[in-house]
Formats: structure tokens, C-alpha cells, sequence
């Protein structure tokens, strides 16, 4: 049955632009910029969506700049996917913790290529400039196969940010919120051959998709500049995300069309809620060293609440962008008693991807290679492997398809083992889905599509009496984005 929250969140994204602006703040116009970086052969962006023509590529902002529309005259012009237009001006968003476009920055202190779209709106009042975007889908699914369920249920978010000078370097701050717990449920959404986490403190989620939490960030970071190329930073967050994995899923380009978690969640980036982070990182130029100090134990089912604890657990990243349209990382970590059920387990985590992001005339694109490995102590060592990716084509349509594949050993649950399987059996299943999104409304920051999506889920023969023979599931798909 539909739950309250959905007509909610719809209703709050759709009455109007002005919820991202803050009080008293003009909203600017809309800036969705998928134009590719100078000298890309592979065409211009959609003038429906209102970019500029490519320009020479400019002086790179140092890290803690004010916009341009601070400061006089004009810094030189930027690639345009990080032009914010602004009366006869543009406005260039510098990045938050380092002498780059704002665009190569994703969830956490991840990056991802410089030339992707940097859709939020944006402005400034006095010292502070602020950022805002939010996101919602409303879902109703059919999962097939002996374990498909059908169900109705949104997934969400809303995210700003605050930035401004300090001292001789620059503070952010920043919150994500998700309503989620009710629009979702402590269930979770129906999601074959998906596991982790629980609903109730008691049984593990089994062919479910947990929600996420109300407080998916809360975080503040300090840079300061190294000179024309470098910086350092410090970040921190309760709840935030350490230096684990490629971006976040609900942030990356290649995946947040889809309403739908990837099956590889948990080896490459379940971490992006963390109760409890601090970063210290540093940048020159095209490559980024972080280290992480977290809390690893994953979110209780009290989705409501903050939690705390030790800062029991760490990881490192090394991150490189060879050029506007790169994004590459390797990162390891060791997450202590990450799994609430299973206290007595550690996991080392290890994860390489590569994200690459093109245009064209009138579209761009952006897709995902991502590998993931968790060692459990005790316990099996089990890998993930992701390919996903995004297309926005002329005019009003999105296409977006993910394949992988994952070692899961959580798919029988104590009490369902059977004679010949048993809970903590490894599996190698997987799924494929493809999906499409068409923009029925747009208008000046905000825009509404529907779709839908189809996925295969791949079992082995073993599982075929429990799932049915590689089960066949669909959804119907609503977006609403302010952005």
C-alpha cells in the first residue's frame, strides 16, 4: 500500500523552486551544465537545457575562493560544465577543498570528473555562499520470481551546503536529509538478492534494500591553499563518509537516475552513512592522499537518530583525475563489527573504479567500472563487480542500465537453511537492468520525469527452487528534482 510520505516528498519538490534557496536569498536561475571540457571532439551540450558555448579554459580558482561575483574583475572563464550563469556574468563555483571546478566534487571528499553537470542551485548573502539540491523518486515495483514482492515507496534526498572565508583558508558545512524511514520503511524496499543491514535488530534484510537514515550527513571541512595546485583539509562528520569507495551511489552521475540501490552497495560504498568521521587529506594538482579515522559499525534500524561510538576504524584513498572527463581510485580500509548482527566480524575492504564522463551534440554520458572485495575476520573473502552507466540524449530523455555481479553468502538466513544449504553458503548471483526516464515538466530549477525500469536477476542453480529461473522484475518510476 502507498505510504503517507510519498505524496509528501512529491508534493515539497514540486510546489516550487524557491525550497533550495535560503530565507531571504533571490533564487538564481537554473545551471545544469553537461557541456564537455575545451577541445572534447565529442560535441556541445542541448541549448534547451541553457549552457553556453565552449570557452577557452581559464585560471583554475585557488582553493578557499569566493565566487566571482565577489570579486573584481571577473575571473577568466572556466570549461562551461562549471559556468553558473548569472545576469551578463558567470559565476564560477570554485571546489570546496581545492584549486579546482566545484563539478570534480561528490559525496564525501570523493571526486568524480571534472566535466560532470554541477546541478544544484546556488547564491550568496554577505560572506556565505550556499548550495542546494534535493531529489526524490516514487516507485511502484514488481519483483518476480518465488521471493518477488510488489510495494509502493520513495526514495530521497534533500542536500545543502554553506562555505566562506576563514582565517586563510575556507570553511564548508553541510547536511543531507532523507525521509526515507517513512517513505520507504523499516523494511526497506523489495530489491531481489539485495542483503545488509537490519529492519528490527533481530533478522538480517534479505531481498530488501534498507533505507537510509533521516541524518545522511552533517559534516564541516576546512581547506586551506599549497599555492596555485594544492591544498590540505580536514573533514568531519556525524553522521559523514570516510575516504572508502568511488562516490556515494545516490551522487553518482552513472547511477542517482535509478531508483535503485546497486547489489554491490555493500563492498564498494555502504559506508557514505558513517556515525562518526574525521578526514585529513591532501591535494596537488590531479591527485588527491586522504586517510580516515570511523566509527564501522553500519546504522542501526533506529533510522530517526544519531548515533555514536569509537572511532574504531580507518581507510586511505588515493584518487587521480588525469584529465576533465577521468575520475579513478583504489581505497582499503579496516571496518570493525560493521554488521550489527554479527559483532564478532571484521572486514577489510578493498575497492578500484573508474568513472568516465562524455558529450555530444545535445547529450553527454558518464559510466562506472567499479570493483569491490570484503575480507571478513572470520569469515569468507567475497567480491563485487559494477558497470553501470547514464545517457541524457536531445531534448527530454534519460537512459541509464547497471550489470554486476557478487559473491553474497548472506542469502539463506538462519531458520530457512535447508538440507543440502545453509546460511553463510556463497553465491555468485547478479542482475541487469535497464531504465528511461522522460522530463514531462521542467522549469527553472526543478524538473519531473517518468519511466521505468527492468531488471534480471541472475541465481545459480542451487537457488533456482528458492528465486525461480533468473526472475524477471519491473518498475514504474516518477522522478522529481529540484536542482
Amino acid at each position: 500500500m502507498p505510504r503517507p510520505g510519498i505524496a509528501l516528498v512529491l508534493l515539497v519538490l514540486t510546489a516550487s523552486p524557491a525550497v533550495a534557496a535560503a530565507p531571504g536569498v533571490p533564487s538564481p536561475p537554473q545551471h545544469e551544465h553537461p557541456a564537455p571540457p575545451e577541445g572534447d571532439p565529442e560535441g556541445e551540450p542541448d541549448p534547451e537545457e541553457g549552457e553556453e558555448e565552449g570557452s577557452p579554459k581559464g585560471r583554475q580558482p585557488r582553493a578557499g575562493a569566493e565566487p566571482t561575483s565577489q570579486r573584481h574583475p571577473p575571473t577568466p572563464a572556466m570549461p562551461p560544465a562549471h559556468r553558473e550563469p548569472m545576469g551578463d556574468h558567470a559565476m564560477v563555483m570554485p571546489g570546496l577543498l581545492g584549486p579546482y571546478p566545484a563539478g570534480r566534487e561528490a559525496s564525501g571528499t570523493s571526486w568524480q570528473p571534472e566535466a560532470t553537470p554541477h546541478e544544484a542551485r546556488h547564491g550568496t548573502r554577505g560572506p556565505w555562499s550556499w548550495m542546494a539540491h534535493a531529489r526524490a523518486h516514487a516507485v511502484y515495483t514488481h519483483q518476480g520470481g518465488g521471493r518477488g514482492e510488489e510495494d509502493v515507496y520513495s526514495t530521497n534526498m534533500a542536500m545543502g551546503a554553506l562555505r566562506r572565508p576563514l582565517g586563510h583558508g575556507t570553511l564548508g558545512l553541510r547536511g543531507m536529509l532523507s525521509l526515507e524511514p517513512t517513505t520507504v520503511g523499516e523494511e526497506g524496499y523489495p530489491l531481489l538478492l539485495q542483503t545488509g543491514e537490519t529492519a528490527d535488530g533481530v533478522s538480517e534484510l534479505v531481498d530488501r534494500q534498507h533505507p537510509h537514515d533521516l541524518f545522511m550527513e552533517l559534516a564541516a571541512t576546512y581547506s586551506r591553499s599549497l599555492g596555485a595546485e594544492g591544498s590540505v583539509y580536514v573533514y568531519a562528520g556525524l553522521p559523514g563518509e570516510p575516504a572508502l569507495g568511488p562516490p556515494a551511489y545516490p551522487h553518482r552521475f552513472s547511477a542517482f537516475e535509478s531508483p535503485e540501490a546497486p547489489l554491490a552497495h555493500h563492498w564498494l560504498d555502504s559506508t557514505h552513512i558513517t556515525f562518526g568521521v574525521v578526514t585529513a587529506g591532501w591535494i596537488r594538482g590531479p591527485l588527491k592522499l586522504e586517510a580516515s579515522a570511523f566509527r564501522g559499525a553500519e546504522p542501526d534500524e533506529e533510522r530517526w537518530d544519531l548515533e555514536a561510538g569509537r572511532l574504531d576504524s580507518w581507510s586511505a584513498r588515493v584518487s587521480w583525475n588525469p584529465g576533465p572527463s577521468w575520475a579513478l581510485q583504489a581505497s582499503r580500509g579496516r571496518l570493525e563489527a560493521p554488521e550489527q548482527l554479527e559483532p564478532e566480524v571484521d572486514t577489510v575492504r578493498s575497492t578500484l573504479s573508474v568513472i568516465r564522463h562524455g558529450a555530444w551534440q545535445g547529450g553527454m554520458w558518464q559510466a562506472t567500472l567499479a570493483w569491490g572485495r570484503n575480507a571478513n575476520d572470520p569469515g569468507q573473502t567475497l567480491d563485487a563487480l559494477l558497470l553501470e552507466g547514464t545517457a541524457r540524449l536531445a531534448g527530454r530523455h534519460t537512459l541509464f542500465a547497471r550489470a554486476e555481479r557478487v559473491e553474497n553468502d548472506e542469502l539463506l538466513p538462519p531458520g530457512e537453511d535447508g538440507d543440502e544449504l545453509a546460511h553463510g553458503e556463497v553465491f555468485r548471483v547478479g542482475a541487469a537492468s535497464a531504465g528511461y526516464l522522460f522530463d514531462l515538466l521542467r522549469g527553472t530549477g526543478f524538473a519531473v520525469a517518468v519511466g521505468g525500469i527492468a531488471r534480471l536477476s541472475l541465481v545459480p542453480r542451487a537457488l533456482e527452487a528458492e528465486y525461480g529461473d533468473d526472475p524477471f522484475s519491473w518498475s514504474l518510476v516518477v522522478r522529481t528534482a529540484v536542482r
